[in-house]
Parts: structure tokens; sequence; C-alpha cells
């Protein structure tokens, strides 16, 4: 890794192996390792990046420090990482209320188990950038705050999460809504989570790829940052792994 900023890192070129962005995960770790042995992901020479949503509504958010710690696996933060560490530290966000949307899980671990956590999120970037042969491919959870990649990397990181900027990270559906088609100048590709899509959607050179895998019909997306295809997994309820390839 090449770090530019511990709170915007880039990661250099992998050269040994493959890097795959893969959509929100919210606690359903089981499944997402299931649907890395179906797409034949090697652990030992391949990268996995998450845009963000480790946490809430699946049955496994316990687990996400076990998964942060693979040497393997890196993660920006989603607006349900940044509830969770809000409410871990005894700060709930006040606009939303965590427990309703998926967060009752962290009323039931340990007081320490939830300060390990809630520090470990907490310490999450809210983007980064990934080196490869055809230039840099940007991660932003939910939206990027600019038209301009070059904005994201002369900011003053760390960005506040309350801030203007950092919301529009976290929560914004607007380049979504809207259907906006531009591009993001200065960068190969950036790629989302946050909207949960029935398939990939590509909006310009962005590339939303929650295709829920966190839901018993849905299945994870693993977007091929070399060539910026994608791969999918099997569908949560399969019995067998159904993959298409594209």
């Amino acid at each position: 890794m090449i770090v530019l900023d511990a709170a915007f890192p880039r990661f250099a070129r992998n050269v040994a192996g493959r890097d795959f962005a893969v959509g929100d995960i919210h606690g359903c770790f089981s499944h997402l390792s299931r649907s890395l042995e179906a797409i034949g992901f090697d652990a030992s020479v391949d990268r996995l990046f998450s845009v963000g949503d480790l946490v809430d509504r699946g049955p496994e958010s316990h687990l996400v420090l076990e998964w942060l710690a693979k040497p393997w696996f890196h993660a920006i933060c989603g607006n349900h990482d940044f509830m969770t560490w809000r409410s871990a530290r005894g700060d709930p966000y006040p606009d939303v209320d965590h427990v309703q949307h998926g967060g009752r899980w962290l009323e039931g671990l340990a007081p320490a188990d939830r300060v390990g956590i809630g520090a470990a999120l907490a310490a999450l970037p809210l983007a980064m950038e990934v080196e490869t042969s055809a230039g840099l491919v940007g991660i932003v959870h939910a939206d990027c705050p600019f038209d301009d990649w070059r904005n994201m990397q002369t900011l003053a990181w760390p960005v506040e999460p309350t801030s203007s900027i950092g919301e529009c990270c976290l929560w914004s559906i607007e380049r979504y809504r809207r259907n906006y088609p531009g591009t993001v100048k200065n960068v190969r590709a950036v790629v989302h989570g946050h909207m949960v899509v029935a398939a990939p959607k590509l909006l310009g050179n962005v590339h939303f790829i929650d295709t829920a895998g966190w839901k018993p019909r849905g299945y994870f997306t693993f977007l091929k940052l070399e060539t910026m295809k994608a791969v999918f997994g099997p569908r949560a309820d399969s019995v067998a792994p159904n993959l298409r390839n594209r």
C-alpha cells in the first residue's frame, strides 16, 4: 500500500494477483466467504476492497473485526459503519434511528466488544484509491462529492463525516436518483455501494455494485478492478453456485 494519508489511502497495483471491489456486506460474512470461494478468490495473491456497510441487518456483524484483520481485505466506511461507531461510543447519530435500521445487534455485545468494534469502524477511511494498469480507481460508499477526482486528492483528510462532503460520501443518492451520466474526471472509474440495484449499474465512469448479497435472493457483485468487469457470486438462497460472468 502507498499511503498518501491514512484517511485517504492509495493501494499500489497488484502485480501478483487480482483486485476485486465488492458491494455492501451488511453482516453476511458467511455468504461472502462462499461467494469468494465460488469465484476462485485466492487469498494468497488476490485482494478484496469493500465499498462499506460491513455491518447491520445481517446475522454476523459481530465478525467484522475478524474480517478487518485479514491482510487481503480492505474497507472504507459506509453509513451503517458510521452509525455503528457513533452508537458504540454512546453518541448515536441523531438523524437516523440506528436500531430501526439494523443496529440492534450492537446492544447484545459486551461493552469491551462494542468499544473495539466502534474504534475499528471509526478508523475506516471515507474513500480510497487503487492503482491499476489503466489508471486509478476510486472507491466511495455512496457518492463522490465532485466531478473531478483531483478535488478528492487535495482535500484536507480526514474529513468530518457530518460535514457536507462527508455526508455526500456516506449518504447521497443524488447521482443515482438523477441518473446522471457525467464522468468523474482524472480517475479511471469510481465504485459505489449504498444503492441496491438488481444488476450493476454504470453511469459515466461510476459503478454501482450493491446487488444485495445480504438479502436471501441477492448476490454479491465482485468488480475486477483491472478490467472493470463484474463477476457474480451465488444467490444467498441458492443450493449450488450459479456464476454468471460478463
